[in-house]
């Protein structure tokens, strides 16, 4: 009786050992997706990593109605520096958007929930 006792333990103890090689049909079934950096900074111009000027004080400031120009002029660039934010910022989260599309459209889905 000792004899069998002992050899089924070592039956149930290999069992898993000669299940380990089946796994790696498991593990190669699902292909591996690979996604480029985003790139999403490329559709931003060139032109906008100067920066916006600032408005320019005429008659070094001397007279009221110069000062009440530049800081309207000031304004306006103001403006065009946002508008840039929110452009930039738009530009990049369409860019997130196709991407994350991309890699749903890539993933493959699973067979019966499993596989």
């Amino acid at each position: 009786m000792m004899k069998s006792a002992r050899l089924l333990a070592l039956t149930l103890l290999s069992l898993p050992m000669l299940a380990l090689p089946a796994c790696g049909l498991f593990v190669g079934a699902r292909p591996s997706l690979q996604t480029i950096p985003p790139a999403c900074s490329k559709y931003v111009p060139d032109s906008w990593r100067k920066g916006i000027a600032s408005a320019k004080l005429a008659n070094g400031g001397l007279e009221m109605g110069d000062w009440i120009a530049f800081s309207d002029a000031q304004t306006g660039q103001l403006d065009k520096s946002n508008g840039r934010l929110s452009d930039a910022l738009s530009i990049i989260e369409k860019c997130e958007t196709r991407d994350a599309a991309a890699v749903a459209k890539a993933t493959r889905k699973k067979v019966l929930g499993i596989f």
